[in-house]
């Protein structure tokens, strides 16, 4: 039996405004005859399909298309999707059926039942070869309840508790199945996927990663897994890599850079192949369908830069920022203009000498598109001049607000 694992699609994202359509179905026919090549049995993608909960037109056809495609064509024999916390579990879940029986494995939900995020994947002959414990993102309502005056750290404490009840539940049951159904003497391996931040976790500059939960105390740590799984495929960060060293536990990361700070990362997906006695697992990485470059330096430095690329015929979109002496007001003309007749196309300009003037004056010029939401409750705060205990309450609050918000599934009735 051998899986491929990926996660973090984020079907429809834009990046400063430019639609990334084409670069999506690229990865998705990639994906296609990469199943193929490698000659995998089940696909498992571990959250964040979709950038929102409602997704476009466009968006559901590349994924609806996928799919349909994989199903009646390729060597894959099953797919098995879980959400992430961009996903609206409902949307995801409302085709559920029929999915089924093309053997795409939807599970958008947390189920009370631990058996209802089990399945078990058979090989051509309905032989069973694969147990995989389908976690979704657990949500804060999923696995715990609220207490009145709790402390941030008591609510963060019960979410980790929360979170581990929930893994061992589904995967204890996953055990019972695997020794009945090992019956015969041949071990049926355990996958399980999850949709969380670890301890330690790797993120970038604006890939748009935000936290799951309120404060860096719900980071997990590896031993919130049950020992009885073979492979856990994660979700959520977006740079490829291990957790606490465990090879067999690993996040595959996006396939497509979702910011200039992902740019210089080498995408891919992971394979794992149960035929021998210990997982052989191994990467396989995704080609580059849209360069991103992100140029810092002098008037002149980038000039050079962009020439540069102009003369080696590159397609790049570029984030510019200028960090010269001189005070460069015409700075986008110039840019513009340098980028004439080439394939270059210039997404963002960041004046780093206009930026810090500005905000020696209260940063009056401060655009939303620089900011999290975050930063502006923080400017809030600065402003009102909120410090302390209160600032530290206020702003536990707001990211409890903020998280409710996010989990919301706008699509539930």
């Amino acid at each position: 039996m051998k899986i491929l694992h990926t996660s973090d699609w984020h079907l429809g994202r834009a990046l400063y405004g430019r639609r990334r359509y084409d670069e999506f179905s690229s990865f998705l026919d990639w994906l296609e005859k990469t199943l193929e090549t490698e000659k995998i049995d089940a696909l498992l993608v571990a959250g964040d399909i979709f950038d929102t909960g409602t997704p476009g037109n466009r968006a559901q056809e590349l994924y609806y298309r996928f799919l349909c495609r994989v199903s009646s064509s390729s060597t894959c024999r099953h797919i098995v999707i879980s959400s992430g916390n961009h996903d609206s579990p409902s949307f995801l879940d409302a085709p559920a059926a029929l999915l089924k029986a093309l053997n795409v494995h939807v599970i958008g939900t947390a189920a009370e039942n631990p058996s209802d995020e089990i399945r078990v994947l058979k090989d051509g002959d309905g032989v069973p070869e694969l147990i995989v414990c389908a976690v979704p993102y657990l949500r804060d309502r999923d696995i715990r309840s609220m207490s009145p005056g709790e402390s941030v750290d008591e609510r963060n404490t019960r979410m980790v508790e929360g979170l581990k009840k929930h893994y061992k539940e589904v995967c204890d049951e996953a055990g019972s199945l695997q020794s009945v159904l090992s019956g015969t003497g041949k071990k049926i391996p355990i996958a399980a996927t999850g949709h969380l931040f670890t301890a330690g976790g790797q993120t970038v500059d604006g890939d748009g990663v935000r936290e799951l939960y309120v404060g860096s105390l719900a980071h997990v740590e590896k031993d919130v897994f049950p020992p009885n799984i073979d492979y856990l495929a994660l979700g959520h960060l977006h740079v490829p890599q291990r957790v606490g060293g465990c090879d067999h536990i690993r996040y595959s990361g996006s396939p497509l850079p979702m910011g200039f700070g992902e740019a210089s990362q080498k995408k891919r997906v992971i394979t794992v192949d149960f035929d021998d006695m210990f997982p052989r697992i191994e990467e396989v990485f995704i080609p580059c369908f849209q360069e991103l470059k992100r140029l810092t330096g002098s008037l002149e430095e980038i000039e050079e830069e962009i020439r540069g690329l102009a003369m080696a015929e590159s397609r790049a979109w570029l984030e510019i920022e200028y960090t010269g002496i001189a005070v460069a007001g015409d700075l986008r003309e110039t840019l513009e203009k340098l980028c004439e007749g080439t394939e270059l196309e210039i997404l963002r300009i960041r004046n780093r000498r206009v930026m810090e003037r500005v905000l020696h004056q209260g940063a009056e010029e401060e655009t939303l598109d620089e900011l999290t939401e975050a930063d502006v409750f923080q400017r809030c705060l600065d402003a009102h001049e909120v410090a302390g205990e209160e600032r530290e309450e206020l702003t536990a609050s707001y990211s409890e607000i903020l998280l409710a918000l996010h989990d919301d599934d706008k699509n539930a009735e």
